[in-house]
Protein backbone atom coordinates (compact mmCIF):
# COMPACT_ATOMS: atom_id res chain seq x y z
CA UNK A 1 0.00 0.00 0.00
CA UNK A 2 3.00 2.57 0.98
CA UNK A 3 4.34 1.82 -2.76
CA UNK A 4 0.90 2.49 -4.08
CA UNK A 5 0.52 5.60 -2.25
CA UNK A 6 4.37 6.73 -3.21
CA UNK A 7 3.52 6.26 -7.19
CA UNK A 8 0.47 8.00 -7.06
CA UNK A 9 2.05 10.94 -5.33
CA UNK A 10 4.82 11.44 -7.56
CA UNK A 11 2.25 10.63 -10.58
CA UNK A 12 -0.41 12.96 -9.45
CA UNK A 13 2.17 15.75 -9.34
CA UNK A 14 3.58 15.05 -12.55
CA UNK A 15 0.54 15.62 -14.21
CA UNK A 16 -0.44 18.34 -12.31
CA UNK A 17 2.76 20.04 -13.40
CA UNK A 18 2.70 19.91 -16.60
CA UNK A 19 -1.32 20.76 -16.87
CA UNK A 20 0.24 23.86 -14.94
CA UNK A 21 2.71 24.46 -17.82
CA UNK A 22 -0.23 24.13 -20.52
CA UNK A 23 0.54 20.81 -22.49
CA UNK A 24 -1.82 19.25 -23.81
CA UNK A 25 -4.02 16.65 -21.84
CA UNK A 26 -4.03 14.44 -23.89
CA UNK A 27 0.00 13.96 -23.72
CA UNK A 28 0.06 14.58 -20.00
CA UNK A 29 -1.76 11.60 -19.70
CA UNK A 30 0.46 9.54 -22.13
CA UNK A 31 3.63 10.98 -20.24
CA UNK A 32 2.37 10.71 -17.10
CA UNK A 33 1.38 6.19 -17.84
CA UNK A 34 4.96 5.94 -19.60
CA UNK A 35 6.57 7.39 -16.22
CA UNK A 36 4.28 5.73 -14.41
CA UNK A 37 4.98 1.87 -16.13
CA UNK A 38 8.76 2.35 -17.14
CA UNK A 39 9.83 3.37 -12.95
CA UNK A 40 7.20 1.75 -10.92
CA UNK A 41 6.76 -1.67 -13.32
CA UNK A 42 9.19 -4.04 -15.32
CA UNK A 43 6.77 -3.88 -18.10
CA UNK A 44 8.29 -1.67 -21.37
CA UNK A 45 6.14 1.25 -21.66
CA UNK A 46 6.76 1.95 -25.32
CA UNK A 47 5.15 -1.86 -26.38
CA UNK A 48 2.56 -0.70 -23.85
CA UNK A 49 1.89 2.28 -25.89
CA UNK A 50 1.71 0.47 -28.97
CA UNK A 51 -1.01 -2.38 -28.15
CA UNK A 52 -2.76 0.41 -26.39
CA UNK A 53 -2.89 2.58 -29.25
CA UNK A 54 -3.75 0.00 -32.00
CA UNK A 55 -6.53 -1.55 -29.78
CA UNK A 56 -7.82 1.87 -28.44
CA UNK A 57 -8.01 3.98 -31.98
CA UNK A 58 -8.89 0.85 -34.21
CA UNK A 59 -12.50 0.57 -32.84
CA UNK A 60 -15.36 0.45 -34.83
CA UNK A 61 -17.47 2.27 -32.45
CA UNK A 62 -15.12 4.92 -32.36
CA UNK A 63 -16.04 5.50 -35.84
CA UNK A 64 -19.02 7.73 -34.96
CA UNK A 65 -16.59 9.88 -33.00
CA UNK A 66 -15.42 12.03 -36.22
CA UNK A 67 -18.95 12.03 -38.17
CA UNK A 68 -20.79 13.50 -35.51
CA UNK A 69 -18.65 16.05 -35.05
CA UNK A 70 -18.64 16.71 -38.86
CA UNK A 71 -22.49 16.60 -38.38
CA UNK A 72 -22.27 19.29 -35.89
CA UNK A 73 -19.90 21.79 -37.42
CA UNK A 74 -21.82 21.37 -40.54
CA UNK A 75 -25.18 22.46 -38.33
CA UNK A 76 -23.37 25.33 -36.66
CA UNK A 77 -22.42 27.29 -40.27
CA UNK A 78 -25.74 26.80 -41.22
CA UNK A 79 -29.05 29.45 -39.84
CA UNK A 80 -31.25 26.13 -38.25
CA UNK A 81 -30.14 28.31 -35.08
CA UNK A 82 -32.87 31.12 -36.60
CA UNK A 83 -35.32 28.99 -37.45
CA UNK A 84 -35.50 27.36 -34.67
CA UNK A 85 -36.05 30.31 -32.77
CA UNK A 86 -38.29 31.66 -34.80
CA UNK A 87 -40.74 28.03 -35.28
CA UNK A 88 -40.61 27.86 -31.66
CA UNK A 89 -41.43 31.39 -30.67
CA UNK A 90 -45.86 30.95 -31.39
CA UNK A 91 -45.54 27.64 -29.39
CA UNK A 92 -44.07 29.05 -26.43
CA UNK A 93 -45.42 33.03 -25.45
CA UNK A 94 -48.50 32.32 -23.62
CA UNK A 95 -46.45 30.56 -21.29
CA UNK A 96 -45.01 32.35 -17.34
CA UNK A 97 -42.02 33.73 -18.91
CA UNK A 98 -42.55 33.82 -22.43
CA UNK A 99 -39.54 33.34 -25.19
CA UNK A 100 -37.25 32.18 -22.78
CA UNK A 101 -38.58 29.30 -22.60
CA UNK A 102 -37.20 29.02 -26.37
CA UNK A 103 -33.89 28.89 -24.72
CA UNK A 104 -34.32 25.66 -23.28
CA UNK A 105 -36.24 24.08 -26.12
CA UNK A 106 -33.91 25.62 -28.84
CA UNK A 107 -30.60 24.24 -27.26
CA UNK A 108 -32.48 21.10 -26.29
CA UNK A 109 -33.84 20.44 -30.28
CA UNK A 110 -30.16 21.81 -31.38
CA UNK A 111 -28.23 19.62 -29.14
CA UNK A 112 -30.21 16.52 -30.11
CA UNK A 113 -28.43 16.91 -33.18
CA UNK A 114 -25.09 18.56 -32.62
CA UNK A 115 -23.48 16.67 -29.54
CA UNK A 116 -21.41 19.76 -28.39
CA UNK A 117 -22.51 21.75 -25.15
CA UNK A 118 -20.13 24.57 -26.46
CA UNK A 119 -21.54 24.72 -30.12
CA UNK A 120 -25.15 24.49 -28.95
CA UNK A 121 -24.69 27.28 -26.35
CA UNK A 122 -22.32 29.70 -29.09
CA UNK A 123 -24.87 28.87 -31.97
CA UNK A 124 -28.32 29.66 -29.88
CA UNK A 125 -26.85 32.42 -28.33
CA UNK A 126 -25.87 34.23 -31.32
CA UNK A 127 -29.77 34.36 -32.35
CA UNK A 128 -31.71 34.66 -28.80
CA UNK A 129 -29.84 36.97 -26.90
CA UNK A 130 -29.92 40.52 -29.54
CA UNK A 131 -33.64 39.35 -29.80
CA UNK A 132 -34.23 39.23 -25.96
CA UNK A 133 -31.94 42.79 -25.08
CA UNK A 134 -34.29 43.77 -28.20
CA UNK A 135 -37.34 43.14 -26.82
CA UNK A 136 -36.45 43.93 -23.02
CA UNK A 137 -36.49 40.59 -21.66
CA UNK A 138 -34.78 39.95 -17.80
CA UNK A 139 -31.02 39.94 -18.97
CA UNK A 140 -29.68 37.70 -15.84
CA UNK A 141 -32.23 34.64 -16.55
CA UNK A 142 -31.69 35.42 -20.66
CA UNK A 143 -28.06 35.06 -19.87
CA UNK A 144 -28.47 32.37 -16.86
CA UNK A 145 -31.29 29.94 -18.60
CA UNK A 146 -28.81 30.28 -22.45
CA UNK A 147 -25.62 29.03 -20.01
CA UNK A 148 -27.64 26.07 -18.47
CA UNK A 149 -29.83 24.94 -21.36
CA UNK A 150 -26.14 24.93 -23.21
CA UNK A 151 -24.69 22.10 -21.45
CA UNK A 152 -27.94 19.88 -22.85
CA UNK A 153 -25.75 19.36 -25.18
CA UNK A 154 -23.70 16.82 -23.55
CA UNK A 155 -26.54 15.25 -21.97
CA UNK A 156 -29.40 14.92 -25.02
CA UNK A 157 -27.53 12.32 -27.54
CA UNK A 158 -25.85 12.36 -29.97
CA UNK A 159 -23.30 13.61 -27.09
CA UNK A 160 -19.00 13.27 -28.11
CA UNK A 161 -18.78 12.79 -24.34
CA UNK A 162 -20.84 9.83 -24.17
CA UNK A 163 -19.04 8.28 -27.36
CA UNK A 164 -15.74 8.43 -25.30
CA UNK A 165 -16.93 7.24 -22.16
CA UNK A 166 -18.90 3.93 -23.95
CA UNK A 167 -15.39 3.77 -25.77
CA UNK A 168 -13.35 3.82 -22.35
CA UNK A 169 -15.83 1.69 -20.16
CA UNK A 170 -16.37 -0.57 -23.07
CA UNK A 171 -20.09 0.20 -22.68
CA UNK A 172 -22.71 0.00 -25.98
CA UNK A 173 -22.78 3.60 -27.14
CA UNK A 174 -26.31 3.27 -27.90
CA UNK A 175 -27.39 2.44 -24.80
CA UNK A 176 -25.88 5.13 -23.64
CA UNK A 177 -27.85 7.24 -25.89
CA UNK A 178 -30.87 5.94 -24.95
CA UNK A 179 -30.23 6.60 -21.11
CA UNK A 180 -29.66 10.12 -21.98
CA UNK A 181 -32.65 10.92 -23.61
CA UNK A 182 -35.11 10.85 -20.25
CA UNK A 183 -32.50 13.11 -18.17
CA UNK A 184 -31.91 15.29 -20.85
CA UNK A 185 -35.65 16.23 -20.73
CA UNK A 186 -36.07 16.27 -16.99
CA UNK A 187 -33.54 18.98 -17.20
CA UNK A 188 -34.71 20.53 -19.63
CA UNK A 189 -38.28 21.12 -18.20
CA UNK A 190 -36.43 21.87 -14.62
CA UNK A 191 -35.19 25.01 -16.37
CA UNK A 192 -38.47 25.48 -18.04
CA UNK A 193 -40.57 25.09 -14.60
CA UNK A 194 -37.81 27.63 -12.83
CA UNK A 195 -38.16 30.30 -15.80
CA UNK A 196 -42.24 29.89 -15.71
CA UNK A 197 -41.76 30.11 -11.68
CA UNK A 198 -39.87 33.31 -12.15
CA UNK A 199 -42.61 34.48 -14.06
CA UNK A 200 -45.19 34.04 -12.08
CA UNK A 201 -43.89 35.72 -8.94
CA UNK A 202 -42.15 39.06 -11.17
CA UNK A 203 -44.04 39.24 -14.57
CA UNK A 204 -41.98 42.10 -14.92
CA UNK A 205 -38.85 39.90 -16.32
CA UNK A 206 -40.85 40.24 -20.08
CA UNK A 207 -42.06 42.57 -21.64
CA UNK A 208 -45.52 43.82 -21.47
CA UNK A 209 -48.03 42.26 -24.33
CA UNK A 210 -47.65 44.85 -26.97
CA UNK A 211 -44.82 46.48 -26.13
CA UNK A 212 -41.87 44.70 -27.99
CA UNK A 213 -43.52 41.30 -27.86
CA UNK A 214 -46.90 40.16 -29.89
CA UNK A 215 -49.90 37.67 -29.86
CA UNK A 216 -49.98 34.74 -31.72
CA UNK A 217 -52.79 32.64 -33.30
CA UNK A 218 -53.04 28.96 -34.01
CA UNK A 219 -52.21 29.85 -37.29
CA UNK A 220 -48.69 31.45 -36.73
CA UNK A 221 -48.40 28.06 -35.08
CA UNK A 222 -48.94 25.92 -37.56
CA UNK A 223 -47.38 27.77 -40.53
CA UNK A 224 -43.85 27.91 -37.72
CA UNK A 225 -43.87 24.06 -37.91
CA UNK A 226 -41.94 23.81 -40.67
CA UNK A 227 -39.11 25.89 -39.12
CA UNK A 228 -39.05 23.25 -36.25
CA UNK A 229 -39.22 19.82 -38.89
CA UNK A 230 -36.01 20.08 -40.64
CA UNK A 231 -34.13 19.56 -36.88
CA UNK A 232 -37.45 16.97 -35.78
CA UNK A 233 -36.95 14.81 -38.94
CA UNK A 234 -33.06 14.80 -38.28
CA UNK A 235 -33.12 13.88 -34.49
CA UNK A 236 -35.45 11.02 -35.20
CA UNK A 237 -33.65 9.66 -37.93
CA UNK A 238 -30.39 10.05 -36.11
CA UNK A 239 -32.03 8.44 -32.82
CA UNK A 240 -35.01 6.40 -33.95
CA UNK A 241 -32.48 4.32 -36.46
CA UNK A 242 -30.24 3.23 -33.42
CA UNK A 243 -33.35 2.18 -30.90
CA UNK A 244 -35.28 0.36 -33.68
CA UNK A 245 -31.86 -1.21 -34.40
CA UNK A 246 -32.04 -0.50 -38.00
CA UNK A 247 -28.57 1.30 -37.77
CA UNK A 248 -25.14 1.16 -35.51
CA UNK A 249 -24.30 4.42 -33.73
CA UNK A 250 -21.72 4.90 -36.55
CA UNK A 251 -24.03 4.36 -39.17
CA UNK A 252 -26.71 6.64 -37.61
CA UNK A 253 -23.57 9.23 -37.24
CA UNK A 254 -23.19 8.47 -41.28
CA UNK A 255 -27.16 9.08 -41.72
CA UNK A 256 -26.72 12.48 -39.30
CA UNK A 257 -24.18 14.26 -42.22
CA UNK A 258 -25.81 12.98 -44.56
CA UNK A 259 -29.02 14.64 -43.45
CA UNK A 260 -27.22 17.79 -42.35
CA UNK A 261 -25.73 18.35 -45.64
CA UNK A 262 -28.95 18.37 -47.04
CA UNK A 263 -30.15 20.74 -44.33
CA UNK A 264 -27.82 22.94 -46.13
CA UNK A 265 -28.17 22.64 -49.53
CA UNK A 266 -31.66 22.70 -48.75
CA UNK A 267 -31.59 26.20 -47.15
CA UNK A 268 -28.60 27.12 -49.24
CA UNK A 269 -26.48 28.70 -46.16
CA UNK A 270 -23.65 25.82 -47.23
CA UNK A 271 -21.21 26.81 -49.73
CA UNK A 272 -18.10 25.08 -50.53
CA UNK A 273 -16.05 27.62 -48.32
CA UNK A 274 -18.02 26.94 -45.51
CA UNK A 275 -17.93 22.80 -46.19
CA UNK A 276 -14.35 23.13 -46.38
CA UNK A 277 -14.65 24.49 -42.84
CA UNK A 278 -16.91 22.85 -41.70
CA UNK A 279 -14.27 19.08 -42.63
CA UNK A 280 -11.13 21.44 -40.96
CA UNK A 281 -12.98 21.92 -37.86
CA UNK A 282 -14.13 18.35 -37.50
CA UNK A 283 -10.63 16.95 -38.17
CA UNK A 284 -8.84 19.05 -35.74
CA UNK A 285 -11.63 18.27 -33.13
CA UNK A 286 -11.18 14.65 -34.32
CA UNK A 287 -7.52 14.29 -33.82
CA UNK A 288 -7.96 15.95 -30.38
CA UNK A 289 -10.38 13.73 -29.32
CA UNK A 290 -8.38 10.96 -30.15
CA UNK A 291 -5.17 12.42 -28.60
CA UNK A 292 -7.09 12.55 -25.11
CA UNK A 293 -8.99 8.90 -25.81
CA UNK A 294 -5.42 7.28 -26.87
CA UNK A 295 -3.87 9.16 -23.75
CA UNK A 296 -6.87 8.15 -21.11
CA UNK A 297 -6.52 4.46 -22.25
CA UNK A 298 -2.78 4.34 -21.65
CA UNK A 299 -3.13 5.89 -18.76
CA UNK A 300 -5.69 3.88 -17.59
CA UNK A 301 -3.40 0.80 -17.94
CA UNK A 302 -0.65 2.59 -16.14
CA UNK A 303 -3.28 2.66 -13.02
CA UNK A 304 -4.16 -0.74 -13.57
CA UNK A 305 -0.31 -2.00 -13.50
CA UNK A 306 0.32 -0.07 -10.43
CA UNK A 307 -2.54 -1.45 -8.79
CA UNK A 308 -4.17 1.91 -8.11
CA UNK A 309 -7.69 1.57 -9.05
CA UNK A 310 -7.76 -1.46 -6.48
CA UNK A 311 -6.22 0.07 -3.73
CA UNK A 312 -8.50 3.20 -3.81
CA UNK A 313 -11.34 0.70 -4.09
CA UNK A 314 -9.68 -0.67 -0.96
CA UNK A 315 -9.26 2.22 1.18
CA UNK A 316 -13.22 3.28 0.20
CA UNK A 317 -14.69 0.07 0.55
CA UNK A 318 -13.36 0.03 4.13
CA UNK A 319 -14.96 3.74 4.95
CA UNK A 320 -18.13 1.27 4.51
CA UNK A 321 -20.06 3.94 2.89
CA UNK A 322 -23.66 3.49 1.21
CA UNK A 323 -24.28 3.56 -2.13
CA UNK A 324 -25.99 7.28 -1.91
CA UNK A 325 -22.88 8.87 0.29
CA UNK A 326 -20.90 7.45 -2.55
CA UNK A 327 -22.16 9.57 -5.26
CA UNK A 328 -22.74 11.87 -2.99
CA UNK A 329 -18.53 12.21 -2.49
CA UNK A 330 -17.94 11.76 -6.02
CA UNK A 331 -20.28 14.52 -6.83
CA UNK A 332 -18.30 16.87 -4.40
CA UNK A 333 -15.27 15.50 -5.75
CA UNK A 334 -16.20 16.33 -9.38
CA UNK A 335 -17.72 19.91 -8.94
CA UNK A 336 -14.39 20.62 -7.66
CA UNK A 337 -12.45 19.13 -10.29
CA UNK A 338 -14.75 21.21 -12.47
CA UNK A 339 -13.27 24.50 -11.18
CA UNK A 340 -9.76 23.20 -13.10
CA UNK A 341 -10.53 20.90 -15.65
CA UNK A 342 -12.97 20.64 -18.62
CA UNK A 343 -15.94 17.69 -17.85
CA UNK A 344 -14.41 15.78 -20.92
CA UNK A 345 -11.26 15.75 -19.30
CA UNK A 346 -12.28 15.22 -15.82
CA UNK A 347 -14.47 12.32 -17.21
CA UNK A 348 -11.29 10.38 -18.81
CA UNK A 349 -8.65 10.55 -15.99
CA UNK A 350 -10.90 9.79 -13.33
CA UNK A 351 -12.89 6.69 -15.00
CA UNK A 352 -10.19 3.89 -13.97
CA UNK A 353 -10.45 5.03 -10.36
CA UNK A 354 -14.65 6.07 -10.06
CA UNK A 355 -16.14 3.76 -12.41
CA UNK A 356 -14.77 0.10 -10.42
CA UNK A 357 -15.97 2.15 -7.35
CA UNK A 358 -19.59 3.08 -8.66
CA UNK A 359 -20.02 -0.73 -9.88
CA UNK A 360 -19.13 -1.60 -6.52
CA UNK A 361 -21.46 0.11 -4.94
CA UNK A 362 -24.00 -1.56 -6.89
CA UNK A 363 -24.69 1.15 -9.80
CA UNK A 364 -24.64 -0.24 -13.30
CA UNK A 365 -21.78 1.42 -15.89
CA UNK A 366 -24.70 3.02 -18.28
CA UNK A 367 -26.17 5.20 -15.13
CA UNK A 368 -22.78 5.84 -14.08
CA UNK A 369 -21.74 7.37 -18.03
CA UNK A 370 -24.93 9.71 -17.42
CA UNK A 371 -24.32 10.53 -13.78
CA UNK A 372 -20.28 11.48 -15.69
CA UNK A 373 -21.99 13.23 -18.05
CA UNK A 374 -23.76 15.80 -15.52
CA UNK A 375 -20.91 16.28 -13.92
CA UNK A 376 -19.48 17.22 -17.27
CA UNK A 377 -22.12 19.03 -17.69
CA UNK A 378 -21.52 21.37 -14.59
CA UNK A 379 -18.37 22.12 -15.69
CA UNK A 380 -19.34 24.12 -18.28
CA UNK A 381 -20.96 26.71 -16.09
CA UNK A 382 -18.37 25.75 -13.11
CA UNK A 383 -15.76 28.87 -12.50
CA UNK A 384 -13.01 29.62 -13.24
CA UNK A 385 -12.90 27.61 -16.27
CA UNK A 386 -16.67 26.89 -17.14
CA UNK A 387 -16.49 27.19 -20.95
CA UNK A 388 -19.54 27.49 -21.49
CA UNK A 389 -19.32 30.97 -19.23
CA UNK A 390 -16.65 32.25 -21.59
CA UNK A 391 -18.76 31.65 -24.80
CA UNK A 392 -21.44 34.30 -23.10
CA UNK A 393 -19.17 36.58 -21.95
CA UNK A 394 -17.67 36.29 -25.36
CA UNK A 395 -21.17 37.19 -26.65
CA UNK A 396 -22.87 40.00 -24.35
CA UNK A 397 -19.26 41.14 -23.17
CA UNK A 398 -20.53 41.21 -19.51
CA UNK A 399 -18.42 40.81 -16.27
CA UNK A 400 -17.89 37.51 -15.99
CA UNK A 401 -18.59 37.36 -12.00
CA UNK A 402 -22.20 38.68 -13.60
CA UNK A 403 -22.92 35.69 -15.86
CA UNK A 404 -21.70 33.44 -12.84
CA UNK A 405 -24.39 35.10 -10.34
CA UNK A 406 -27.02 34.44 -13.50
CA UNK A 407 -26.28 30.49 -13.94
CA UNK A 408 -26.39 30.14 -9.99
CA UNK A 409 -29.69 28.62 -10.14
CA UNK A 410 -29.49 26.30 -13.37
CA UNK A 411 -26.36 25.54 -11.82
CA UNK A 412 -28.24 24.03 -8.58
CA UNK A 413 -31.27 22.36 -11.16
CA UNK A 414 -28.60 20.37 -12.76
CA UNK A 415 -27.51 19.26 -9.17
CA UNK A 416 -31.04 18.19 -8.49
CA UNK A 417 -31.38 16.47 -11.92
CA UNK A 418 -28.49 14.56 -10.13
CA UNK A 419 -30.60 13.81 -7.06
CA UNK A 420 -33.20 12.94 -8.71
CA UNK A 421 -31.85 9.85 -11.22
CA UNK A 422 -30.10 8.72 -8.20
CA UNK A 423 -33.17 7.83 -6.34
CA UNK A 424 -35.09 7.06 -9.67
CA UNK A 425 -31.86 5.52 -11.79
CA UNK A 426 -34.76 4.18 -13.84
CA UNK A 427 -35.12 7.30 -15.80
CA UNK A 428 -31.86 6.51 -17.09
CA UNK A 429 -31.88 3.35 -17.46
CA UNK A 430 -35.41 2.29 -19.06
CA UNK A 431 -34.77 2.78 -22.25
CA UNK A 432 -31.61 0.89 -22.68
CA UNK A 433 -33.51 -1.96 -21.03
CA UNK A 434 -36.32 -1.51 -24.28
CA UNK A 435 -33.33 -1.25 -26.42
CA UNK A 436 -32.31 -4.74 -25.09
CA UNK A 437 -35.64 -6.40 -25.40
CA UNK A 438 -35.67 -5.66 -28.94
Amino acid sequence: MDSVLFSSLILGTIFFCLLACGVWIGISLIVVGAVGIHFFTSIPAGKVLGIIAWNTLNSWPLTCLPLFIFMGEILFRTRLSKQLFKGLTPWVHRLPGKLLHSNVLACALFAAISGSSAATCATISKVTLPEFKRMGYDKSLSIGSLAGSGTLGFLIPPSIVMVIYGVLADQSIGKLFMAGIFPGILAALLYMGYIAFRGIINPEITPSQGSQDRAYTWGDRIRSLPEILPVMILMLMVLGSIYTGWATPTEAAAIGVAGALLIGGVSRTLSWSSFRESLMGATKTTCMMCLIVLGASYFSSAMGYLGIPRAMAMVVAGLDLSPYALIFALAILYIILGCFLDGGSIIVITLPITLPLAQAAGFSAIWFGIFLVIMAELCQITPPLGFNLFVLQKETGMDISYIVRATIPFFLLLLLTVAIITVFPQIALWLPSKMMAH
